[in-house]
């Protein structure tokens, strides 16, 4: 029995039950991709409810407006995902007449789609041939032919694509794809692989060589930056406060924030209330305490933000235009969303 043969064989018989793999429909799977990506089934799942509920074809989609896209992406981060995805749903709906493109070349082409999310759409929805590799085909082919190259590597993404090209089963492209990526989700796992009950135990270099812990082989990380944010939560007597939206091209382009002071290292109160940040946003007299004993540390991939919370009390500010009441219909950071969980003001 061949590779694809055997990995099918075992697809069929225990496979995930997902709601994204009872349609061909692109947009669902498109949809269901996107929100996959570095984000686990489990996470994915209300989310993915959510918007097929609210936005049940690409142009219910492209009619929301991008900020209540994000509020509902809200939690799942990585949120040029859903820039993107908002993005590209209005490039379909309105220069695509609604209809989604049905070869890979011509999926790759939109926005915010790579080639394992066009890969995946073409062979799932349309049978076109195309191999999809993602975190877990590349530790299921690494281990089971023993290859030792940098998956993150631009000689090793080539060399997996090829491999993964040459193995899949060219009569049923999509079912393949998604076997490989279950039998990595299922068994053949980053830690503590189920070696037991995997199908190709026999024939595994890995297994047979003690190489399951080192494949597969990634090169050195980049380097973690610390950032010191000081988050400026205002309370004036009105219960008004200030969220200013971000227009840079970071990861929370978009998003709304409280104003921030950001340090070199994690500060107390006197340096902060003494910075010329504080003074020209506050030149008149306030009451200000911090929310957080312990500095909460939020991770991003390349980043770890050390991150306190102030809250400023004041009698009146110019630009403390939106009331309390209504904070929560912003879309916001998660760091901001879990603290407006925690956080209540007194009435």
């Amino acid at each position: 029995m061949t590779f694809s043969n055997k990995l099918i064989f075992w697809y069929l018989k225990n496979n995930r039950d997902l709601p994204w793999r009872k349609t061909k429909n692109p947009y669902f799977i498109w949809l269901s991709e996107i929100m996959l990506q570095q984000t686990r089934v489990a996470q994915v799942m209300s989310y993915y409810f959510k918007f097929t509920e609210n936005y049940p074809t690409v142009s219910h989609l492209a009619n929301a407006s991008e900020s209540e896209v994000l509020k509902m992406w809200q939690g799942l981060g990585y949120y040029s995902r859903a820039r993107n995805l908002h993005f590209t749903a209005k490039f379909i709906a309105n220069e695509l007449n609604g209809e989604f493109p049905k070869r890979f070349y011509e999926i790759m082409k939109l926005k915010g789609i790579g080639d394992y999310t066009a890969s995946a759409i073409a062979s799932i929805c349309f049978d076109e041939p195309t191999a999809t590799v993602d975190g877990n085909v590349y530790r299921v082919l690494a281990r089971y032919f023993g290859i030792e190259t940098a998956i993150n590597s631009s000689v090793g993404i080539k060399e997996f694509k090829n491999l993964a090209q040459n193995l899949i089963d060219e009569t049923q492209p999509g079912t393949f794809n998604q076997a490989i990526m279950d039998f990595g989700a299922l068994i053949c796992k980053p830690q503590n692989p189920l070696c037991d009950e995997c199908s190709f135990s026999e024939s595994c270099v890995a297994l047979q060589k003690n190489l399951i812990k080192k494949l597969p082989v990634k090169e050195k990380k980049i380097k973690v930056k610390n950032r010191y944010f000081n988050y400026l939560v205002i309370k004036t007597e009105d219960d008004k406060t200030v969220l200013n939206q971000r227009n840079d091209k970071g990861i929370w382009q978009g998003l709304y924030q409280f104003p921030l002071i950001e340090a070199d290292e994690i500060i107390c109160k006197e340096q902060l209330i003494t910075s010329k940040e504080f003074y020209d946003f506050f030149p008149d007299e306030t009451t200000i305490s911090l929310f957080n004993s312990k500095e909460i540390l939020h991770k991003l991939s390349h980043q770890h933000l050390y991150t306190q919370f102030w809250i400023i009390e004041i009698k009146s500010l110019k630009s403390a235009k939106i009331p309390w009441k209504i904070i929560h219909s912003y879309p916001v950071p998660v760091l901001i969303a879990n603290f407006l969980i925690d956080f209540r003001f007194e009435e």
